[in-house]
């Protein structure tokens, strides 16, 4: 048996859960991929998979194992490509994962730019509010609101946004415009859970933090629905400035307290640590960072 074969039918499995789904990643039989897992398990002396009837799960030794195996095989890839000096283009699955409304808003632009360019890349992005497992759930890169907290992660800052409180015209003509946070307790919120700290936001005036506890009067975990439904007059919300764009230059909404400033939040890219990082991560980091320079995402309209 092909130890690269044995790594890559471990490692599609595990990151599948399954030998059915592993085969078809790998374009051979449900067979020969149970096989070659098989024999790579004798090889080693070490079981690396739990097989039960409706699905496949790692043991401690597989675990151990594919915390490592992606970032070998991607490294081999790189070096048999570097080989050929003829081979310049990208090759293989890049596998994404990003958060939806960022990812809606900007992410698949940015993809589907970068693969225009890489045509021989086949790229499979995810979107979801759920954290992911680079490893275990099989992503080759992720792109994380927030500084990562993983010891075995590697990150690159792409950019830095904040957000703004806002609400309708309509609304603050009938409910009165707050003039300082306090003044929120007045109002009715409008809070998207997905946001770290959701009941938590925090004003900054000349060095002093403002906290105000919002009451949980309407709750959603989606930034888009609580821009829109502060813009149909349900109260106010506090939204990342990415999403704002359409509705402020329209005047569905006006941004409240604009004598307060509200915290940072990096966007980052993360990938998982290895001795050498795999030329296709490289590649779209290193054009994430000029896209973010030509696509300016973070912008408002002139108040």
């Amino acid at each position: 048996m092909d130890l690269i074969d044995g790594l890559k039918a471990f490692v599609a499995t595990a990151q599948t859960g399954s030998f059915t789904e592993a085969a078809k990643r790998l374009g051979v039989s449900n067979r020969l991929t149970s096989k070659y897992v098989a024999e790579l398990e004798t090889k080693l002396g070490a079981r690396l998979l739990q097989r039960t009837t409706r699905k496949v799960g790692l043991t401690p030794s597989g675990q151990q194992l594919l915390n490592r195996a992606p970032a070998l095989l991607d490294e081999l890839d790189d070096l048999l490509a570097s080989i050929n000096e003829e081979a310049t283009s990208l090759h293989g699955t890049l596998r994404i994962a990003a958060p939806v409304t960022l990812g809606e808003i900007y992410i698949q632009g940015l993809v589907s730019r970068f693969a225009a360019i890489h045509p021989e890349l086949s790229i499979d992005l995810r979107l979801s509010d759920q954290h992911v497992d680079l490893a275990s759930d099989g992503f080759d890169l992720a792109f994380r609101v927030g500084t990562p907290d993983v010891s075995t992660l590697k990150a690159r800052k792409l950019f830095e946004f904040t957000s703004h409180l806002v609400a309708s015209p309509g609304y603050l003509t009938l409910k009165g415009t707050p003039l300082s946070p306090d003044d929120l307790d007045t109002h009715t919120c409008i809070i998207d859970t997905n946001r770290r700290n959701a009941n938590c936001w925090v004003f900054l005036q000349n060095g002093q933090e403002y906290v105000f506890h919002p009451s949980r009067n309407l709750m959603v975990n989606s930034a888009n629905i609580a821009r829109d439904w502060a813009a149909e007059g349900c109260g106010v919300a506090l939204c990342p400035n990415f999403v704002l764009h359409k509705q402020l230059s329209e005047g569905k909404l006006v941004r409240l307290l604009e004598d307060y400033q509200l915290p940072m939040h990096p966007l980052y890219a993360v990938y998982l640590e290895g001795n050498v990082l795999p030329r296709k991560v490289r590649a779209l980091i290193d054009f994430a960072l000029e896209d973010v320079q030509n696509n300016d995402i973070v912008t408002l309209p002139a108040a």
